[in-house]
């Protein structure tokens, strides 16, 4: 379970930086299982992995198990539980971000919209976080290579940011903001932060790439954010345990061949 100072500096800052989350033997293991799909084009599937955006490559619990071992791995589970709450868990969201030289990513999120999804609440000494971001570094992340960028304690502010404001802030990083300070992480190190603290990136300037995993978990009770479905062969192979964060609440469908049982 997380400690109690932990616990104090994820309710302070809303965030927490996990350091060796994964092993090196781990993280170099899914590099190789992802470098088949770098060179994917914008829009293209293979198998049930799909490059969605620009930099995003989506869907990659379906790569290899490699990447199945995240969705419960005992680096982060009894914090995700800990801090989404006890009544089980979901990933709604499970991607790659590979981003080259000159890639950003504005500033967005906020406490200032209350939404369902996105909250930070804390009552009788339970933690109830609509969204809990995992983002494993698979690439050192150094000054230059475009680091996530958090505003520490922006998942309470009842404030809009100004920057929201400023058409310069909205279309370009988060770089030069103020209040945000930029996550520099070794590959293996994990940033795992409530989703409505305002985050965004800085520029990427040096060469090469920077790669992440994210894996953004909330309540069972959630869905899909893109609507992508886990494949039959994936479920089939998962263990139970990692099937419930997958699919919670599984179809019911009449079928004597279901890998779920009802009662």
């Amino acid at each position: 379970m997380p400690t109690e100072l932990e616990d104090y500096l994820f309710d302070l800052r809303g965030y927490l930086i996990l350091e060796k989350a994964v092993s090196t033997d781990h993280v170099r293991q899914l590099n190789t299982d992802l470098d088949p799909y770098v060179s994917m084009k914008l829009g293209e599937w293979r198998q049930n992995v799909h490059r969605l955006k620009e930099h995003e490559i989506h869907n990659i619990i379906e790569i290899s198990k490699s990447f199945e071992q995240l969705i419960d791995h005992p680096s982060w589970l009894d914090h995700i539980n800990r801090y989404v709450g006890s009544d089980g868990l979901f990933i709604d969201e499970a991607f790659v971000n590979v981003r080259g030289k000159g890639g950003e990513t504005r500033l967005h999120s906020g406490a200032h919209k209350r939404r369902v999804r996105t909250q930070f609440r804390f009552h009788n000494n339970e933690f109830r976080c609509g969204q809990i971001v995992f983002l494993l570094a698979l690439t050192d992340i150094s000054l230059g290579d475009g680091g996530t960028m958090v505003i520490p304690g922006s998942h309470k502010s009842s404030l809009i940011h100004p920057a929201f404001n400023d058409e310069s802030s909205r279309n370009g990083s988060a770089e030069g903001i103020e209040g945000a300070i930029e996550v520099h992480m070794e590959a293996g190190n994990a940033l795992l932060f409530v989703d409505c603290i305002a985050h965004g990136s800085a520029k990427r300037r040096n060469d090469g790439d920077r790669r992440v995993a994210i894996y953004r978990y909330g309540p069972h009770w959630g869905h899909s954010r893109y609507g992508y479905e886990p494949s039959a062969s994936l479920l089939k192979r998962l263990t139970q345990e990692r099937r419930k964060i997958i699919q919670p609440l599984a179809p019911r469908r009449n079928s004597a061949h279901s890998i779920y049982q009802f009662n």
